[in-house]
């Protein structure tokens, strides 16, 4: 049972005050993980995703740190160490960008945004490896999203970032096989969260919304807790033969062509 295998696991999330982040931090508290719930700007989010886990009676460290640096990285998992001294589960679920055209993008966007989004991947793993040899192994899943292969509006620097990380879980599944640590990613699709609000294209996702349902096959939008199933399900022993691997949580949108019908010859 995926329940016992995380009943006493530490677990990391980075971004997990609001959305998908905390969902995911929740859900494997339910499950019975202690929880390292990180933030950068609001400490608010974080500390009542903290006071909900600890409600199930499971541990909560809440920690400031920016992921986009290599200090912040190192001070982020020099706290996890100390209050738990080993980790199971990295979940790098925090993400950031500048959402501009092609040619609008500037040195520091694209700078600011790879480093949050796939830069922190790489030596978040490099410092997460000695912790999790501590416990005898663990799992690391990286939220990707489908602009890593899709071309979204305004998306060209967040798409790239997605893209190097997805690059990333492929070449660290097979580094860290023989050290027992599991590594995949998850792409959800549309997700409704306050991140929607980014998107010049969803300002009016309210009217806009029976639209986007209308082109999922599974008939409604994916939920945060959707994906936080799915990031457990690979932390768990039922997943140890899936590796390197970008599962795609978004009802199907992404399957059907939306581009021109054409007609058959007659």
């Amino acid at each position: 049972m995926i329940e016992n295998s995380f009943y006493g696991k530490i677990t990391l999330v980075t971004g997990s005050g609001r959305g998908i982040g905390k969902a995911i931090a929740l859900h494997f508290a339910q499950l019975g993980a202690d929880i390292a719930v990180n933030f950068f700007r609001n400490r608010k989010p974080a500390e009542e995703t903290a006071a909900e886990i600890r409600s199930l009676g499971r541990q909560a460290l809440v920690v400031k740190a920016d992921i986009g640096t290599i200090e912040g990285i190192n001070a982020l998992f020099d706290q996890v160490e100390q209050n738990f001294n080993g980790l199971d589960f990295l979940i790098c679920n925090a993400a950031s960008g500048y959402n501009r055209p092609a040619l609008k993008q500037k040195p520091k966007g694209w700078d600011w945004t790879m480093n949050i989004n796939a830069r922190s991947l790489l030596f978040s793993t490099q410092r997460a490896v000695p912790l999790m040899e501590k416990r005898g192994g663990g799992a690391i899943v990286a939220v990707s999203s489908p602009g890593s292969q899709r071309v979204l509006p305004d998306y060209v620097v967040v798409g790239a970032s997605k893209a190097a990380l997805e690059s990333l879980v492929r070449y660290l599944a097979v580094e860290l096989a023989n050290k027992k640590i599991i590594v995949n990613a998850v792409s959800p699709g549309i997700v409704m969260t306050e991140a929607l609000s980014h998107f010049q294209s969803f300002k009016s996702i309210e009217e806009d919304l029976s639209k986007i349902i209308a082109q999922i096959p599974a008939g409604r939008m994916a939920t945060p807790q959707d994906i936080a199933g799915v990031v457990a399900f690979l932390c768990g022993p039922a997943a140890s033969m899936i590796r390197g691997q970008v599962i795609t949580v978004d009802g199907g949108q992404t399957l059907p062509f939306q581009g021109i019908t054409l007609s058959p010859p007659e």
